[in-house]
């Protein structure tokens, strides 16, 4: 059974049960949310990887930080239409070269985005070339690593006079966290993770 078939199968079989405890902004988001989408890239190894990316220091949100391929739906697309432009955009990803699984769970961050991840598969060893004015590095973490709730550390801090709990996944010497670390969280609880890599 290839990787695209396991996980389209656990993908769907878990976006069709009922799932307790996802992960949600940090607070309440304001009433108009602006639509945005990423691109959950899994590399199709015996090992999965999955791809991320570090935005330039110099960016004004999140400069510096961890994140998925993406951003705002441009008009007339939908989620995965703006995930694999942004994914082109940004890693020089071609869309023929990503097998889409699915759009998951919505994620409304506290900056006013309804982000929608979109899970696919994308060959190992792509040749990326990223867009220097979004794309700092990139790196590939194992997929099982970042799926483990062992390798989600809770965090807690003191945001907007309350306290706020986000979570954080270290990797080598990445540190993955916020919008990104919940997605992934979010991800997990719909996956059973042991038969994505057992054969």
């Amino acid at each position: 059974m290839t990787l695209f078939t396991r996980l389209a199968s656990l993908f769907e079989a878990g976006h069709a049960r009922e799932v307790d405890l996802l992960r949600d902004a940090m607070a309440p988001p304001p009433g108009d949310l602006r639509a945005a989408a990423v691109l959950i890239a899994v590399t199709d190894r015996p090992q999965p990887g999955v791809l991320l990316t570090h935005r330039p220091e110099t960016m004004r949100a999140h400069a510096g930080q961890a994140a998925f391929p993406g951003g705002k739906l441009d008009p007339g697309e939908d989620a995965i239409t703006a995930a694999l432009r942004e994914a082109h955009e940004e890693l020089g990803i071609h869309p023929r070269d990503v097998q889409v699984i699915g759009a998951s769970d919505s994620f409304h961050t506290r900056t006013g985005y309804d982000i929608t991840p979109v899970l696919a598969v994308v060959p190992p060893d792509l040749e990326l070339t990223p867009n220097p004015a979004e794309v700092a590095g990139w790196f590939e973490p194992p997929l099982a690593y970042v799926l483990d709730p062992a390798n989600r550390v809770p965090r807690t801090v003191e945001w907007d006079g309350a306290e706020r709990t986000y979570f954080e996944i270290m990797w080598q010497d990445h540190r993955i966290w916020g919008v990104t670390a919940a997605i992934i969280g979010n991800l997990a609880r719909r996956l059973e993770l042991a038969e994505v890599f057992d054969d």
